[in-house]
């Protein structure tokens, strides 16, 4: 089981991104979790689960992702979901904006509200007020907001891959690339 799915991530790395890695594999976590191979199915399912979801569109979802991967610093998720983001259509003014998204006229304030909602999920503790939450509410519906908090929960798990140091693979080298950044300074 574990050489299949070394052969399937590589191939979807690849297929995602639109190129290989500079270092490594590109595929670092995952030989990390084959330690664990049942746990590493488990969570392959959970997020293949959660990634599935069609309540929110696929930008909003980048978006997400890759600001909740700022937030906790995750290197190695910063560098390929750039490359991911790119490889969608993404600009590099695009990615250099969501430091500072709240200045940018780049983002819907649909998009900020959920970048406002991915700050305040990300943070420890979390720090959803309910002013927030009503913002929320004018653009998502409760279908929505689920899809984006199991996002935003699959992406705080990444800081798996930070506990082993497992830094970026070279999507992003020679090219713009989301810097991370601790939360702090996020907002």
């Amino acid at each position: 089981m574990v050489r299949l799915v070394y052969r399937l991530m590589g191939r979807s790395v690849k297929q995602l991104t639109g190129s290989e890695p500079a270092r490594g594999s590109g595929i670092e976590p995952i030989e990390v979790w084959a330690h664990q191979p049942k746990m590493m199915s488990a969570m392959g399912k959970f997020q293949g689960a959660v990634r599935k979801g069609t309540s929110i569109d696929e930008r909003l979802r980048m978006l997400i992702e890759a600001k909740g991967a700022q937030m906790i610093g995750c290197e190695y998720c910063l560098d390929l979901g750039s490359q991911i983001a790119r490889n969608s259509g993404f600009s590099d003014d695009e990615l250099l904006a969501l430091l500072r998204y709240r200045d940018s006229d780049l983002f819907t304030e649909r998009e900020k509200v959920a970048l406002d909602y991915t700050v305040a999920v990300m943070r420890t503790p979390v720090e959803v007020s309910d002013d927030l939450f009503a913002q929320l509410k004018e653009h998502f519906t409760d279908e929505q907001l689920v899809e984006i908090t199991a996002m935003l929960m699959v992406t705080n798990l990444h800081r798996f891959n930070a506990a082993f140091d497992i830094g970026a693979a070279g999507f992003s080298d020679g090219r713009v690339c989301v810097p991370a950044a601790r939360a702090e300074s996020l907002v």
